[in-house]
C-alpha cells in the first residue's frame, strides 16, 4: 500500500500505485518463503520516497519516457530494499516496518542472500531506464559509496570519540548518496539539462543527511509504535548517533559507564542514556543541524524553474523534514 502521504500530489500518488505491482513482479524469486517476505516488505508501508522523489524530479527534463522512468524509479527503491535487508542483518534488527525482518524468520545466509539477488534485480532496472555507459558508471560509483559507507559504520561502532564530521561522512555513504543518486538519475533518463543534473545531485545530498538525522532524532524522542520499530535498538550494536555524539561532548562521564556495557545493555540502561542526550542539549543539537540542512534544501530547491515539480518538492521537502514519526 503506498504510503498516506502520497495523497497530496495525486499524480505521483496514481505512479506509485502502478509502481508497486511493478516491484513485485520485478521480484520474480523461486524461493516462494523468501519472495513472500520481500513481497511483505514491499507493500508494509514504506515511504516510496525515492521513487516519489524520482517521478517528480523527472518532470525537469526535456523528453520523458514512461517506461524509462518507472524503471529508474523502480532501481532506486530495489537498491534501497537491498541495503535494508543487510542494514537489519548487520545491526541485529527483529523488526522492520512493522514486521519480522528475513534474517529473524529465516537466517542471516538467507537474509545475505535475498540482499543480494535484489541487487540484480536493481541493475536489471537499470538496463531498463537506461543503456548509456556514463550513466551506468554512475549507478556504479554509488553503490561504492553506499557500501564503502556500510563498512565505515562497522569501523565506528562503539566508538565514543567519534566526531560530527565522522558521522556526516557515514551518513553520506549510508542514506545521502541514495537520495542523491535518485535525484541526478531522474535527470539524466528524463534528459534534463546539465543544470538540472548538478542541481538535483545537491537537493538529493542535503535532502538525504537532513532526512537520516531526523530519523536518528526520532529514535530518541519519537513513538515506537508511529516508527514501528524498538527505540535506540542500534546502540547495543554500537551505532551512535548525532545526538548522542553532541551530548558525549557534555555528558561524558555519565554516559561512559552505560556505553561501556556495549552489548550487554539493559532496557533500563537505554532509556537512561536516551534522558541524558536529552537533558544534556544533544537532541536540541541535532534537531538545530536537521533544520538547517532543511533550510538549505530548501534554498536550492528554491534554484529550480517555476513549475509544479518545484512546488511538490517545496511541499514533500517540508513535510518529510519536519515529520514526527
Amino acid at each position: 500500500m503506498v504510503h498516506a502521504l502520497w495523497r497530496q500530489f495525486p499524480r505521483i500518488n496514481l505512479k506509485l500505485i502502478a509502481l508497486e505491482p511493478y516491484l513485485l513482479n520485478a521480484v520474480n524469486l523461486p524461493n516462494q518463503p523468501i519472495h513472500h517476505k520481500i513481497s511483505q516488505l514491499l507493500k508494509s508501508g514504506g515511504k516510496f520516497l525515492r521513487p516519489g522523489f524520482f517521478y517528480i524530479y523527472s518532470e525537469f527534463g526535456q523528453e520523458v519516457d514512461p517506461a524509462k522512468i518507472k524503471a529508474g524509479a523502480a532501481a532506486v527503491e530495489l537498491l534501497h530494499v537491498a541495503t535494508l535487508i543487510h542494514d537489519d542483518v548487520i545491526d541485529e534488527s527483529p523488526i522492520r516496518r512493522g514486521i519480522e525482518t528475513i534474517h529473524t524468520e529465516y537466517g542471516q545466509k538467507n537474509a545475505i542472500y535475498a540482499g543480494d539477488y535484489l541487487f540484480t534485480c536493481y541493475f536489471t532496472q537499470v538496463l531498463k531506464s537506461t543503456q548509456d555507459p556514463a550513466n551506468m558508471k554512475r549507478h556504479v560509483d554509488a553503490m561504492q559509496t553506499i557500501l564503502a559507507g556500510e563498512l565505515d559504520q562497522m569501523k565506528y561502532n562503539f566508538n565514543q570519540q567519534m566526531t560530527e564530521a565522522d558521522y556526516f561522512h557515514e551518513i553520506t555513504g549510508k542514506t545521502a548518496e541514495l537520495f542523491r543518486l535518485c535525484f541526478q538519475q531522474s535527470a539524466l533518463v528524463s534528459q534534463a539539462s546539465d543544470q538540472i543534473f548538478k542541481l538535483g545531485g545537491e537537493i538529493g545530498l542535503t535532502i538525504g543527511q537532513a532526512y537520516q538525522i531526523l530519523d536518528d532524532i526520532l529514535d530518541y524522542s519519537g513513538d515506537p509504535h508511529q516508527t514501528k520499530k524498538p527505540v535506540l535498538e542500534d546502540l547495543k550494536s554500537g551505532v551512535y548517533t548525532l545526538p548522542l555524539i553532541f551530548a558525549l561532548q557534555t555528558a561524558q562521564k555519565q554516559l561512559k559507564p552505560l556505553l561501556d556495557k556495549r552489548e550487554q545493555l539493559t532496557h533500563e540502561d537505554i532509556a537512561q542514556i536516551q534522558a541524558i542526550v536529552v537533558q544534556s542539549g544533544g537532541l536540541q543539537q541535532a534537531i538545530k543541524s536537521a533544520n538547517q540542512l532543511t533550510a538549505k534544501a530548501e534554498k536550492l530547491i528554491a534554484q529550480l524553474p517555476e513549475q509544479r515539480a518545484k512546488r511538490d518538492l517545496q511541499t514533500l521537502t517540508q513535510l518529510l523534514l519536519t515529520r514526527k514519526q
